[in-house]
């Protein structure tokens, strides 16, 4: 590649002395991408490598178990928000769908969209305001269990289709219109103009402020059995950081050397699928030593390899979800209004993980078009998402960001067959129960590996921002406490706002109530309206137009080329129109 020059911080030893001096003059001269040559242990497959189908599908695997918690987690959130807490049959559906959704989604935005590997998945941007209107009488789950003037298939048939059915069509028919919005946000490049104005002081607190709130869901899962959470969490943190670097003996065999030991960074490449694994047998010891209680009321109940395998026999082998299979899609202002909230919500979240994604990937940052194709997906995914009832919108998950962190594996690749896994187990239901049966400790360990490295990513962030300046501190540290303290207020204090109308008391009650929406539109306001430079607000690494010597790209932007078999578009008159797509055809 013409345009790529070699730097003489690392390379010196491979290659002449006066040709990199040479080289790196030429490159500063042009002022373009620098990109190093940098030893193996830094990534262990690129983007744009392809490792072989058998690691491939392995780590695949690895990503979806990473995920899965989230998938699973936000399913029960769902049918608890449409009165369907007890329905194991709702229950079902709503996960299968789950997956679906965001096994397209991760397929489409990794192919076409973005070009990076990063996982789509459930959203609880979107949920998490919704759980807010259950508080008021309209959508509280009422009991028709009450009414004795009913049979009891007369109660279960009204309640069904009043409350259960009702609602998710209500929720699916107002998701649609916000990720018809979304959409649009991405293909008419508003994104880009929107992200010229949102820059790491305004990432930082938001993202921050979704990342510690997953707190809540981490504890919920690792509280079954903190040893097997810290056996879990330790055995990765280990295998990824203090043998970072390391080499695994393996025994290998070929005609030409026969059996010889090949050295690979096996224990890292897999940290978290041994981790898995390692806290899976240490369940299952417990389980058979009788060391875990068998009451079903008992903690310990979800800890147990054996108290869910029920799940695995009574479901279906196939289900496969399909548009308007809860009826047909409503509408309401009040849900729309909480839905488009949180598009915009999403929006900052996906700008910030985009980032994230490009760093750890050793990549410069995405371009415009790369964004809002991310975002022109995420949001097309999002409107599909409402089609099929799954009452959520799908947007990148930080927790696959910090296991490409652990891994050193950011094959796009990677993901495509993660994409293909969730699809098959959203279809072969029997295959997504297996991962059900999951001991929740051991979930919970690997949300704290995955989300702690991400939380560590967003803030790395501030390396392009100015921490000199009292301006940057003072509006970080204002925006991330008021968005801690809002929320903690509204909690306590929830029938202090009337303002006449029940709609616009949840709505405000909902907004406040919500950490990253307070903390970020704080954050976003100052940092527009306090003077300051751009380069002392780090914008200017978000634009791609000042990267330091110091920064290491193992491959240029040519990793946000479209692939070759949508190369018609480019004959298409739309092509120079639409912001989704290059200006330079030659990309």
């Amino acid at each position: 590649m013409d345009d790529i020059k070699g730097n003489s911080n690392n390379v010196a030893a491979e290659t002449d002395p006066l040709s990199i001096k040479q080289d790196a003059v030429e490159a500063e001269e042009d002022a373009i991408v620098v990109i190093e040559e940098i030893p193996t242990s830094r990534l262990i497959y690129k983007v744009s490598d392809n490792p072989p189908p058998h690691l491939c599908f392995l780590f695949g695997m690895q990503q979806l178990l990473t995920s899965i918690s989230s998938s699973m987690s936000m399913s029960l959130i769902v049918a608890d928000l449409v009165c369907a807490k007890d329905d194991d049959i709702i229950k079902t559906q709503i996960l299968s769908t789950t997956m679906f959704m965001a096994g397209i989604s991760t397929f489409f935005v990794t192919t076409f969209g973005l070009r990076l590997p990063i996982f789509q998945g459930p959203s609880v941007i979107y949920v998490a305001p919704l759980l807010a209107m259950t508080t008021m009488d309209e959508f509280r789950c009422p009991n028709y269990f009450m009414d004795s003037g009913k049979s009891p298939d007369e109660i279960l048939k009204i309640y069904y289709w009043t409350h259960k059915i009702s609602r998710s069509t209500h929720i699916s028919g107002s998701l649609m219109a916000a990720g018809a919005l979304h959409t649009l946000v991405g293909l008419t490049g508003l994104v880009g103009i929107f992200s010229k104005y949102v820059g790491p002081v305004t990432i930082v607190p938001t993202i921050l402020l979704v990342g510690l709130n997953l707190y809540q869901v981490a504890v919920k899962f690792a509280e079954k059995h903190w040893g097997v959470t810290a056996a879990t969490a330790g055995t990765g943190f280990i295998l990824a950081i203090y043998l970072n670097g390391r080499q695994t003996p393996l025994p290998a065999y070929n005609k030409k050397q026969g059996f010889y030991i090949k050295w690979y960074p096996l224990h890292q490449v897999f940290a978290i699928l041994i981790s898995i694994f390692t806290g899976w047998l240490l369940c299952a010891v417990l389980t058979a030593s009788g060391a875990l209680s068998s009451d079903t009321n008992h903690i310990h109940h979800y800890v147990r390899t054996d108290s869910r395998n029920d799940i695995v026999f009574s479901s279906p082998w196939f289900y496969f979800p399909y548009p308007g299979q809860f009826g047909a899609m409503r509408f309401s202002v009040a849900v729309f209004i909480t839905c488009f909230m949180a598009t915009i919500l999403s929006v900052i979240d996906s700008i910030g993980d985009y980032n994230a994604a490009s760093r750890v990937c050793c990549v410069p940052p995405p371009p415009g078009h790369a964004v809002n194709r991310g975002i022109f997906f995420e949001g097309l995914m999002s409107f599909f998402a409402g089609t099929t009832g799954a009452c959520h919108g799908t947007v990148s998950y930080g927790g696959n960001i910090g296991a490409m962190g652990i891994t050193k594996v950011v094959s796009r690749r990677t993901f495509q067959v993660t994409a293909v896994l969730y699809i098959l187990c959203a279809v072969l239901l029997k295959i997504s129960a297996v991962f059900v049966t999951v001991p929740y400790p051991v979930l919970g360990g690997t949300m704290i590996l995955s989300y702690g490295i991400f939380i560590g990513l967003i803030l790395s962030n501030l390396q392009f921002v100015d921490l000199n300046s009292t301006r940057n501190l003072a509006i970080i540290g204002i925006s991330i406490l008021m968005g801690l303290i809002l929320p903690y207020w509204a909690k306590s204090n929830q029938h202090v706002i009337r303002l006449g109308n029940a709609y616009a008391d949840n709505i405000i009650l909902t907004l406040i109530s919500n950490g990253a929406f307070v903390g970020g539109f704080i954050a976003f306001f100052f940092d527009n309206t306090v003077r300051g430079t751009r380069k002392d607000r780090g914008l200017l690494f978000d634009e791609g137009t000042e990267i330091g010597n110091d920064t290491v790209f193992v491959e240029g932007r040519e990793v946000y080329n479209l692939p070759r078999i949508v190369n018609f578009i480019q004959n298409l008159k739309i092509y120079n129109i639409l912001p989704i797509f290059p200006k330079d055809k030659s990309i």
